[in-house]
């Protein structure tokens, strides 16, 4: 097979980030056989720099013709003051248009000897904590128009919670699937006894689980799981949502694992291509830009979650996310999950022990 991705370092610590996830990718194709062509991308700051823009559209048309788009760590305080639309996140807003993605996919789950790190007591961290975020990200607040204006009371602004059919059932058909290889359970998070948004979402959500009656599917309101999601973890396994309340409650959920640095984000459309960034895709620390010491982690199981979503190379996902659990399992730790006893590795060494551990 032909791996053609297209690379987008972005900014701060992205580039020492990508190098390690490259040659994780770089093993797998040499330990499967796959043609390997990585497109470099001018995004983010480094086009602002060159062009003012964060996502010219020569790098647009490179990142639709490829199969996925691997984007690393995005965003700098000296871009704050820019309007949006010509800060490095742009570009990512950019990127989901361009390549039709539908839905955000985001698993976390809790690794052996970093219980620690948790907010949450052992007794419960213990029973398992395995959960796949599935949130739409074309509908929704997030993505309506925003209105600002002045009214007789001041200045007003509000968005439109707006969702169609359509819209629920692209994200619904992919969490569906999902959840076929996992354990066949959805839940469904919505605020339908106030919202008439979130009525049209249960309804759909209810005809597609009456053409999967072999996945068992309920439903909860957003505020009362983001109660359970802490006190019961456990309970939950596949999480479908809007785009407002799947932005939330898949942040809340990746953190109550205490190690946020350590998964990835996949954003998917329906012909398979997708992008893939580290969960912490803003990472604000911009002492740690140029040390080697940013955990690769994240980046490397977005190669991952790219293998496995847009090209099919199950195994070699499968191989890679081993190779990490037996890493850190090993007490390999860069600065951010190192603790007395633990063995300190620079985000160089940490990709290297990984492509080491992905090759025996």
């Amino acid at each position: 097979m032909k791996l053609e991705v297209a690379v987008i370092n972005g900014d701060g610590v992205g580039p020492e980030m990508m190098e390690p996830a490259l040659n994780v990718l770089r093993a797998v194709c040499e330990m499967y056989g796959h043609a390997l062509k990585l497109i470099p991308v001018m995004a983010t700051g480094e086009a602002i720099e060159s062009c003012y823009n964060p996502l010219p559209e020569e790098s647009l048309a490179a990142c639709v013709g490829a199969g996925a788009v691997l984007l690393g760590n995005t965003g700098l305080l000296k871009y704050h003051h820019l309007p949006l639309e010509k800060r490095p996140e742009f570009a990512l807003m950019k990127l989901r248009k361009g390549l039709g993605v539908t839905t955000n996919i985001r698993p976390v789950h809790s690794y052996s000897g970093l219980s620690d790190f948790s907010p949450l007591k052992e007794r419960i961290i213990k029973l398992g904590l395995d959960i796949l975020f599935v949130r739409d990200i074309v509908g929704g607040i997030l993505c309506s128009d925003k209105v600002k204006s002045k009214g007789d009371k001041g200045l007003e602004a509000y968005e439109y919670e707006y969702y169609n059919e359509k819209i629920v059932l692209d994200t619904a058909g992919i969490a569906f699937q999902m959840a076929k290889e996992r354990k066949r359970r959805i839940i469904s998070l919505d605020k339908s006894n106030v919202l008439e948004s979130s009525r049209l979402w249960r309804k759909t959500m209810e005809s597609v689980g009456e053409q999967n009656p072999d996945i068992a599917l309920t439903h909860c309101y957003i505020d009362t799981a983001a109660m359970k999601i802490i006190e019961r973890p456990f309970d939950f396994d596949v999480i479908v949502t809007s785009n407002l309340f799947g932005d939330i409650i898949s942040d809340e959920g990746t953190q109550l694992t205490g190690t946020p640095c350590l998964y990835a984000s996949a954003e998917i459309a329906k012909d398979g291509r997708g992008i893939y960034t580290p969960n912490q895709l803003h990472n604000p620390n911009e002492e740690l830009i140029g040390k080697q010491e940013v955990n690769p982690i994240g980046m490397i199981a977005a190669v991952a979650l790219m293998l496995r979503y847009s090209f099919g190379l199950e195994a070699a996902a499968t191989r890679i996310e081993t190779a990490v659990e037996r890493v850190l399992a090993q007490g390999y730790a860069t600065n951010d999950i190192w603790r007395p006893g633990k063995k300190r590795m620079s985000t160089w060494e940490m990709g290297a022990e990984i492509v080491e551990e992905f090759r025996m």
